[in-house]
């Protein structure tokens, strides 16, 4: 299923069966059937029919939003082997707690705003009438040490952009992960059909600036004063790739 899809439905317990795992992410296909007081064979058959559509998948025992985001791929750096794959739902904590320690205090906003949206949701995919969103992460022996974060705003006049986060635990820098979780990200973004991707850093982040600019971003505008941290106002470097 693309993000840029356009779901449409022609049961309404189908659509019930989405937007509860689309709410509650993945979640054993009886839980759902009970939550919806469904019939087994009414729920078996629309799930079924669900799954042949390519709207949701079924893995370790459970339903979960289907996207097709490739496979996993694997890496070898001169000091870690790691792999980059779509994330999946049981990667939630792993994947938030990864995002705030990569962080630090307040030098990525728009990536706190997404560890903290994730966090209190408790669901990573969304694909709904407002906005979809889709993570890869980069994995260390199972871990998540990275990721990258696209959001696309479910607007016609917004259909072709999609914002973006990356970053990478500070102990992981310097073996091409961010650069290969960057460029998983762009690519899968443009098989969407997206034109223009956006990411916006606090101007202190300097190093989060250099890079995305040594990777084809530019700075589109600079909005002064926009963010408060700790007590002083610093400017916000919005900045954007065409795909």
């Amino acid at each position: 299923m693309e993000l840029t899809e356009t779901l449409e439905f022609d049961h309404d317990d189908r659509e019930d069966i989405y937007e509860y795992i689309e709410s509650h992410g993945a979640s054993r296909p009886k839980q759902v059937r009970k939550s919806l007081n469904m019939g087994e064979r009414a729920f078996g058959h629309h799930a079924a029919i669900l799954k042949r559509d390519g709207v949701l998948e079924e893995a370790d025992g459970r339903l979960r939003i289907a996207f097709e985001a490739g496979t996993e791929e694997e890496f070898e750096a001169e000091d870690v082997e790691f792999a980059i794959r779509q994330a999946r739902e049981e990667d939630l904590t792993g994947l938030v707690g990864a995002i705030r320690q990569a962080i630090g205090g307040g030098a990525y906003v728009d990536a706190e705003t997404v560890a903290d949206v994730v966090d209190s949701e408790g669901v990573l995919l969304r694909h709904n009438e407002l906005e979809s969103r889709i993570f890869f992460v980069a994995t260390v022996d199972g871990e998540v040490v990275g990721w990258v974060h696209l959001k696309h705003p479910e607007s016609a006049k917004l259909a072709h952009t999609a914002e973006l986060t990356v970053g990478v635990l500070e102990e992981y820098r310097g073996n091409s992960i961010g650069s290969h979780l960057l460029e998983r990200g762009l690519e899968w973004g443009q098989s969407q059909g997206f034109e223009r991707i956006y990411n916006s850093i606090p101007s202190t982040n300097e190093d989060a600036i250099e890079f995305l600019e040594g990777r084809g971003w530019e700075v589109e505008a600079v909005r002064e004063g926009h963010y408060k941290l700790d007590g002083e106002y610093i400017d916000e470097v919005m900045m954007a790739r065409e795909l």
